[in-house]
């Protein structure tokens, strides 16, 4: 057996669709990755640990409340707040083998996702204990990935398995606070796993889906997935349903020098407790970004009908089943001089009521800047420092405001 340290890099937030380089680390920059040979196969590790100071001053606790708006709000008289917390990121371990058996190039990977705030149960809906953020708690691992793949330069490549999934991914991979925070998530009184980044507030939460994607080759630069999810059940349904068909998804890319284009689709059909809510969801995004030295500006914008707001169909739908229609972008210029790059991002993301449903606290904007420095403090430690701005409106007319205020740093390997 034979240890050697790879120093080649990965590109920094690059998407190849359903390759083993860019779903073992989702991580934006790694520039150092272990590799064993280990006789015909070889294994590899990459990961991230990351960790800020997060304050934010949230909506004052006496102001009305608005069903997912994403301003946070004072409690138990208090409107602002601190923690030590991860940021977009958990803390991450990707675990790889691959190998080439005739003509096939095999791999497998395992994402473990730790973070290190309290949250016994599931880290990300604060499901499964009574307390949170207390004395003798624990933080749970997020097993976000475990998928093959197979194929070659000729015949294309299949994925298989738990991996990230294709809408709204390369709005989250491309977002500047993906190493940072961005928006916080909540008044941090039991944090959950990570922030909001801009999730919410700009794009969809792409999530990570039991999938089986074919990618072609590439074209010249031009590659398309197509592929089957696991179903979803919305967040808010409360009874699991069988669902008769699968998720159906699809994305096209585009690669050259100094410019990214894609778009993707995602459709899937909803079965309501006792045929109730039935409903169908359908969405699609598209953007892209120039890099011309130093500078690189990027959009990308989402519509869709039954999608929701903020994660995968919450708010998608009323409880009838009438579908709600949403949409958003994410618009982002950076800039980079030396080992410090500076960037501003603006995102918005809207949800419309159901044809004759009436006014509410549905939420009906969420919107937020960030503005942030980014230091490369060695190749693999960069400190960060951001500032970002939230606002939430209601479909009733009831406004919230937050800010955060960010300072840490992020370490890969």
């Amino acid at each position: 057996m034979r240890i050697k340290e790879r120093r080649n890099g990965l590109t920094y937030i690059c998407w190849c669709t359903a390759t083993a380089a860019l779903a073992a680390s989702f991580v934006p920059r790694s520039s150092a990755a272990v590799e064993v040979a280990a006789g015909d196969w070889t294994l590899t590790a990459s990961g991230n640990v990351n960790v800020y100071y997060i304050h934010s001053s949230c909506e004052e606790q006496t102001t009305l409340g608005i069903t997912g708006g994403l301003a946070c709000r004072g409690a138990a008289g208090e409107d602002s707040t601190s923690s030590v917390s991860n940021g977009l990121l958990p803390a991450a371990l990707a675990i790889g083998a691959k190998t080439t058996q005739k003509g096939l190039d095999l791999s497998v990977t395992f994402g473990f996702y730790p973070g290190i705030s309290t949250n016994d149960g599931s880290p990300n809906l604060q499901q499964g204990a009574d307390l949170l953020n207390t004395a003798l708690g624990t933080t749970a691992i997020d097993m976000r990935q475990v998928f093959m793949t197979f194929g070659n330069d000729k015949m294309g490549e299949f994925m298989l398995g738990r991996n990230i999934g294709l809408f709204g991914a390369d709005a989250i991979l491309n977002d500047m606070t993906l190493p940072g925070v961005g928006a916080g998530n909540g008044n941090y009184a039991a944090p959950a796993n990570t922030s909001l980044g801009s999730i919410g507030l700009g794009y969809i939460y792409t999530d990570w889906l039991g999938q089986i994607n074919y990618t072609t080759p590439s074209f010249g630069g031009l590659k398309i997935t197509v592929g089957i999810f696991d179903p979803l059940e919305p967040i808010t349904q409360g009874t699991a349903t069988p669902e008769g068909s699968p998720g159906y998804h699809a994305k096209v890319a585009f690669k050259s020098d100094v410019f990214y284009a894609s778009a993707s689709f995602i459709s899937q059909k909803h079965e309501g407790p006792l045929n109730i809510g039935d409903f169908d969801s359908r969405g699609f995004d598209v953007g892209g970004k120039v890099t011309l030295g130093d500078f690189e500006v990027l959009a990308w914008y989402y519509d869709g009908k039954g999608m929701g707001t903020t994660a995968l169909y919450l708010f998608g739908a009323t409880i009838t089943g009438q579908e709600r229609d949403s949409d958003g972008f994410l618009a982002q210029a950076t800039y980079k001089f030396g080992d410090v790059k500076l960037g501003v991002n603006y995102g918005q993301s809207n949800l419309d009521l159901a044809s004759g449903e009436a006014p509410s606290d549905l939420v009906k904007t969420n919107e937020k800047y960030t503005a942030g420095v980014y230091y490369s403090v060695t190749e693999n430690l960069t400190a960060i420092l951001e500032f970002s701005d939230v606002h939430a409106e209601a479909h009733n007319g009831i406004e919230n405001d937050s800010n955060t205020f960010n300072i840490g740093a992020y370490l890969s390997f």
